[in-house]
């Protein structure tokens, strides 16, 4: 088998930032690429907080992905068939999503899964989960150094 990553959690459709993964899995799994490591994951974990963001059961959304259409044809379906988040709960949503893992209840998870990756050199790149996940699949994360106030500055 020939696997394939999906994209990056970063990628945004409509301002939604991990959908756009989310969908890709689901095609990707659809044509056997999807790598064994991420299958259990489908419908689980962040894609399970992005479907209950939008109020959408996986197999219901994996069977809308698979009938074929753009990414923003399928968001535009989730909001027709689970909920329209206003701009600002998708801001609130997506900004909460970059931030996983850090200094939150799961940045011991990056710790355990730079090691079990055997990243552990890139620590300082892998401050997110998102960031992980895309060190993890050959990516360079964002760098959100000019994030950090001047106070914490090296």
């Amino acid at each position: 088998m020939n696997e394939k990553f999906p994209r990056s959690p970063y990628d945004a459709v409509g301002g939604l930032l991990y959908f756009a993964r989310m969908l890709d899995k689901i095609r990707i799994q659809a044509a056997g690429q999807l790598p064994k490591l991420h299958q259990p994951h489908l419908g689980r974990d962040f894609d399970g907080r992005c479907l209950n963001f939008l109020h959408i059961k996986y197999d219901a959304l994996k069977e809308r992905v698979l009938a074929g259409g753009t990414d923003e044809e399928i968001l535009e379906w989730c909001y027709q068939n689970g909920r329209r988040p206003t701009e600002e709960e998708v801001e609130v949503w997506s900004d909460f999503m970059r931030k996983r893992g850090w200094r939150d209840a799961s940045s011991d998870r990056i710790i355990f899964r730079l090691k079990e990756a055997k990243l552990e050199h890139r620590d300082k790149e892998a401050v997110t989960m998102f960031d992980f996940i895309d060190l993890d699949e050959g990516r360079t994360p964002p760098d959100y150094t000019s994030w950090e106030p001047p106070r914490l500055a090296k």
